[in-house]
C-alpha cells in the first residue's frame, strides 16, 4: 500500500533532523532515495541505495512535501555558494530551529492546521478556529501581514475564554473579576498572571509544567508581532517568522486550555 502523504511528510522531516541514520541529503534526488532507504528499512528490507521502490504517488507525496517545506521557511534553495540552485538545497535557521523541537508541529494548508489544533484541543473554540484559519489562508498566499494579526486576534480570544472561565467560577471570580477593570490586553494579561501565582501550587502538573514558556512567553511573542503588524509602523514581517508564530500558537492553546479545564473543575 502506498504511504500517504502525512507518512511520507513525517519521514523527510525525520530526515531533516538527523533522526535517520546515514541519510544526509543536499539535493532533491537525493532525498528521495533517503525517503526510499527509511521505507525499506522500516519495512525490514535491503536494498541497493540506486534502487528507487517508492511508487509514482509517493514520489509525488516527496515533491509536495518538499516544495510545502520550501514555502513555510523550512528549507531554503541551494547548498552554498558554488552549489546555488535547485535541485540543492539546506535547512534554514529557523528550520534548524524548528527540527530540533521534537513537539514541532508541520502544516501544509489550512485543514492540516485545523487538524492538528483540534487533535491536540478537541473542544477548541471554533469561533476562535475561524480567525486562525484565516491566519493560514493568509499564510499561504502571502499576505504575512493579514495572517500575523489575525493569529493575534486568535490568541486573544482564547485568552478572553479562560479569563471569562475563571471569572464565572464562584471559587475565582472576586480575584479574577479584578482582570476585566484593567484596560488593554497586555494590563489584562499581567494582571491575570499576577493573580495566577496563587493559585499554581493546587493545579496539576500538566498546568504547571513550563507555564511561563508556553503562556508568558508565547503570548508576549504573537501579541508584539500583532501590535507591529496591526500598525502602520512600516515593519515586514518574514515568512519564517510568521510560520514561527503559527507553530507557536498550538503548543500556547493547548496550555490555555489545560489551565481552561482547571478552573472549569474546581
Amino acid at each position: 500500500m502506498a504511504h500517504s502523504y502525512e507518512e511520507i511528510r513525517e519521514m523527510v522531516t525525520s530526515i531533516l533532523a538527523g533522526r535517520e541514520p546515514g541519510q544526509n541529503p543536499s539535493q532533491f534526488v537525493g532525498l528521495l532515495h533517503s525517503v526510499n532507504a527509511v521505507v525499506d528499512r522500516r519495512n525490514g528490507e535491503h536494498r541497493s541505495s540506486d534502487y528507487l521502490s517508492l511508487d509514482r504517488e509517493e514520489q509525488e507525496h516527496v515533491r509536495e512535501v518538499f516544495w510545502d517545506l520550501f514555502r513555510t521557511g523550512v528549507i531554503t534553495i541551494g547548498r552554498d555558494a558554488a552549489n546555488a540552485e535547485y535541485p540543492f538545497f539546506r535547512l534554514s535557521r529557523v528550520g534548524k530551529q524548528l527540527l530540533d523541537n521534537s513537539e514541532t508541529y508541520f502544516f501544509h494548508d489550512t485543514s492540516t492546521f485545523e487538524k492538528l489544533i483540534l487533535d491536540e484541543i478537541p473542544e477548541f473554540n471554533q469561533t476562535t478556529l475561524l480567525y486562525a484559519k484565516e491566519s493560514m489562508q493568509a499564510f499561504r498566499v502571502g499576505c504575512l501581514l493579514s495572517s500575523t494579526v489575525m493569529i493575534g486576534v486568535a490568541t486573544e480570544h482564547t485568552f478572553n475564554i479562560l479569563v471569562e472561565t475563571a471569572v464565572a467560577n464562584p471559587n475565582f471570580e472576586s480575584r479574577y473579576k479584578k482582570v476585566l477593570r484593567e484596560r488593554g490586553i497586555l494590563r489584562q494579561f499581567t494582571k491575570f498572571r499576577r493573580t495566577l501565582e496563587a493559585d499554581i501550587k493546587d493545579m496539576p502538573y500538566e498546568c504547571r509544567e513550563d507555564l511561563d514558556t508556553q503562556f508568558s512567553g508565547i503570548l508576549s511573542i504573537i501579541r508584539n508581532f500583532r501590535n507591529e503588524s496591526g500598525h502602520p509602523s512600516g515593519k515586514i514581517i518574514g515568512r519564517e517568522q510568521c510560520y514561527v508564530l503559527l507553530n507557536l500558537f498550538i503548543p500556547y492553546s493547548k496550555k490555555m486550555y489545560q489551565l481552561i479545564d482547571f478552573f472549569t473543575e474546581e
